[in-house]
């Protein structure tokens, strides 16, 4: 409930800066890609030096820049599979930007092999939480399930790294790391039970039986 409506109060403000992009010739396609760029130069360029704080202001704003493109769509009537395609495909981008910018501070000026292990895996599993659902809408079934959706992810990380910077405060940021560990892993676990439970109420085709 609390996500559809914060839903609602992004799309009030996100509607009118859509209209005026739209009307500049701004295509949805340019706001994804310029989005992912900024995302993720804005995480390799600040995390790996513990610029943290900054890093993340920076990032936050590319992210609502990607944000926009959906609406952008929507405007010029142009929203279709090409947009959705494109979009989950350069998320993916910006997400191991960000992961991978944490595991190189940790593998580098941060001196810990744990947490850049740690971010790494938060890396991996993500991009496995997203495939698990991709690959059983593939197959026919839904995958909506887990308690650690990309956007919970995303917001979760961003603001415990942007505050672990500005009140310098690391352990925050391990914090989140390791929590972001542990409902990730619950969130593959939750979506393969899932799909294993749907694909048993399918019935089994017989293999086919090859012509002589």
């Amino acid at each position: 409930m609390l996500g559809i409506h914060a839903r609602g109060h992004v799309n009030r403000v996100s509607e009118p800066i859509a209209r005026r992009l739209a009307a500049m010739g701004v295509t949805p396609d340019a706001l994804t890609i310029i989005g992912t760029i900024g995302v993720s130069a804005g995480a390799l360029a600040f995390y790996p030096r513990g610029q943290f704080f900054v890093g993340t202001l920076v990032i936050t704003a590319f992210v609502f820049s990607d944000m926009l493109d959906g609406a952008v769509a929507r405007v010029r009537g142009t929203s279709g599979a090409w947009g959705a395609f494109l979009d989950s495909t350069l998320d993916r981008i910006g997400d191991g930007a960000i992961f991978g910018a944490l595991a190189l501070w940790y593998a580098g000026r941060g001196h810990s092999p744990t947490m850049c292990a740690v971010a790494l895996y938060d890396l991996v599993a993500g991009a496995v939480t997203s495939y698990a659902k991709a690959r059983a809408e593939s197959l026919g079934m839904t995958c909506n399930v887990g308690i650690a959706e990309r956007g919970e992810r995303l917001l979760a990380i961003l603001v415990l790294t942007g505050l672990s910077g500005l009140f310098d405060v690391p352990e925050l940021r391990r914090a989140g790391l390791w929590a972001l560990a542990v409902a990730t892993t619950i969130t593959v676990v939750q979506r393969i039970v899932e799909v294993r439970r749907q694909s048993r109420a399918v019935p089994q085709q017989p293999p086919a039986v090859p012509v002589p």
